[in-house]
Parts: C-alpha cells; structure tokens; sequence
C-alpha cells in the first residue's frame, strides 16, 4: 500500500450521478436489492444481496455496527415566539446533547427553548462551533421517542413516515445514539443472518454512534486539510476474541459499512493491535479517524457498503480500500447499470 496521497483534491472524488438513482424509498425487501461484487482484480459483477451467502466463506467474520438511530429532529419554538428546527447531533448525557438548531435568529446563551406545546422544554447552556449545548427538562431519550421524527439524510425528499421508522433502522440496533443510519447493514433481515450462521459465518458487534456530520460536505480543496466531525465508538473485548479466532481459522474480517471499518481502524489507531493476527485491542473513545487513499489498513480485509456521495468522506473511504482508479470505474459500472445509490439504495461488496 502506498503512503498517503497528500496531493489529492476534493475533484478526484466527483462523480456525475442522474438524480433519478438517488433512491427515496427502500427495497420491498430489506434483502431484495442488488449487490455489485468487485473482485480482487477489480472486476465488476453483478448480483442480488441475497447471494451474498455465496461470496462469504466459513470462518469469515462479519462486523456490524449496532448502533440505534434516535429520532433526533424536533421541532419547535423560542420564548420570543419565533420557529425552531432541532437536530441532535450527539447526546452527552441523559438530559444534555450537541445540536443543530436552524431558526430566522440564533437563539442566545440561556434563553430556553419549547417543544410539543410546552410539554418540555431545553436551556441553551452554550456553543461548540455550530452545535449548540442543551440541557432538556426531561430524560431526553424517550421525549425523542415520543415526540421526535425519524431524521433521514437530506437528499431524500419526503416527510419521515411509520415506514421510514422501521426501514431507516436495522434489524439489530440496539445502542440508541447514532442520527443517521448504518446503511449497509439495512440490507439483512433475520432470515439472511440466519443462512449466515448456518453457514458458519460468524458475525460480531461494534458500535459507532453515526452523526449528522456524515453528510456535511467537504470544504477544502486540499483533502489533507479537512478535519472529520467526532464520532464516538466501542470495540469490545468480545470483538478481539471473534476477530482473533476468525484469524486463527483463516477467515477475513469483513465490515459491513464504513462505520464498522472506522470503529475497527480506530480501535487499531487509539487502543493498539496484536500486530501477528492483525487484531486490534478493546477500546472506546471519540474518533476522528479521515481514512483516504494510501491509509494502510491494519484490521479491515473487505468491505460491504452502499454507494456514496460524490466528494464525501465516505467516498474517499471506500478508494483507500479498493484504489482510486477502481473506485471510479465501480462507480461508473454502477451508474450505467442504473443501481440505486445512497441510504435506501443498492450495496456493493469489496470482496478482496
């Protein structure tokens, strides 16, 4: 692997996309979308998910991340009168979180903030670059639940729904705190998990508490430049052992989505790694791990993700581990192929 590419600029990762591909609305199935498989030769092929089960091997080890979506948009209004659009960008505690606040006038420190028609309410208590710090006058887990919406990423265009509720989530969420979804991972159902383990694919849990900060734009030209959003993660002790068994076995490590790959590659990073089974070491933190191309991998060995935005960070992700050049020509495959892109859309495997 090549040492990074300090030359490379936001243009090396643009791509034309028809909007008719950006999907609105997820499969009728969770498995039934396609699958774009990319060989270690970089070669193109296409398939359902459903036959995936025929791409893993036994003694593989699929890493999920089991992070939950929280309904983290609310609405509201200040003291003054004057509307209030809220988006949770992380909870520190059980009342206190980081926030995206859109209104006509920022809303000053210590003014207070009402929701569902006075039922509760949030004190601004300060600023973090373009977060705001709220304390809510309730456990603000189950106010989400009740009263907030489901916060789908931008380029989908409808109003969240019952079904969004459901699809926007997968199957194995359990650690409620992530505002955008793990997509890759929205395309197993239990049945699919199921033939996996009766396979003998083993599989694992990570968690990575996914912000909104995954779909902010890149604004610097240089990619060297740009500093990723905080994310918080957990590789647990159970994680080492499957990883250090799927080694011992002969198996790969393949992440299902970028998320699963940070959470691994920054436990390697922050934590440490048993370097001879390349295994990282349990660990939880903050991470602001920027993989690109030329990072060298020290866990990850494939990958299953969907199809990202052009000049994201996830993008450039996804080209550390294939290449540039493969990247590229995956993605134009995809395109003339017209698979569906983004959070609802169609997955790819890595499959190295």
């Amino acid at each position: 692997m090549p040492p990074l590419d300090n030359t490379l600029t936001l243009s090396d990762f643009d791509y034309e996309l028809p909007e008719d591909l950006i999907a609105q609305s997820p499969a009728e199935q969770r498995n039934k979308s396609r699958l774009l498989r990319v060989d270690v030769q970089g070669h193109c092929h296409d398939h359902q998910f459903t036959e995936l089960i025929d791409f893993v091997k036994p003694h593989d080890l699929l890493v999920f991340n089991n992070t939950k979506v929280i309904k983290a948009r609310l609405f509201g209004h200040k003291s003054s009168g004057g509307k209030i659009e809220i988006l949770i960008e992380r909870l520190l505690d059980d009342q206190r979180a980081l926030a995206h606040i859109k209104a006509s006038k920022a809303p000053k420190l210590d003014s207070t903030l009402h929701f569902a028609d006075d039922q509760f309410s949030a004190q601004v208590l300060g600023r973090e670059d373009a977060l705001y710090e709220l304390v809510f006058s309730k456990p603000l887990l189950p106010l989400l639940e009740e009263f907030g919406a489901t916060p789908l990423p931008p380029y989908i265009t409808h109003t969240p729904d019952a079904e969004d509720d459901e699809r926007y989530q997968t199957v194995y969420a359990k650690t409620p705190g992530a505002v955008a979804a793990p997509t890759a991972g929205l395309h197993f159902d239990n049945e699919l998990l199921e033939q996996l383990r009766q396979k003998g694919i083993n599989t694992t849990f990570v968690t990575l508490h996914v912000g909104a900060g995954t779909f902010q734009p890149v604004r610097t030209t240089a990619i060297k430049d740009h500093i990723m959003h905080a994310e918080w993660y957990e590789v647990g002790p159970e994680v080492v052992t499957a990883i250090q068994s799927a080694r011992a076995a002969g198996g790969r490590v393949i992440a299902v989505g970028t998320t699963s790959v940070r959470a691994l590659e920054s436990a390697a990073q922050f934590g440490g790694t048993i370097e001879a089974m390349r295994c990282p070491l349990a660990h939880q933190g903050d991470t602001r791990l920027f993989i690109t191309p030329g990072y060298q991998f020290k866990v990850v060995d494939a990958l299953i993700t969907n199809f990202h935005l052009p000049q994201s960070t996830l993008l450039m992700l996804v080209a550390a581990l294939m290449g540039l050049d493969s990247m590229k020509k995956t993605y134009q495959h995809a395109i003339q192929q017209r698979y569906r892109f983004f959070s609802y859309g169609d997955a790819m495997f890595i499959d190295f």
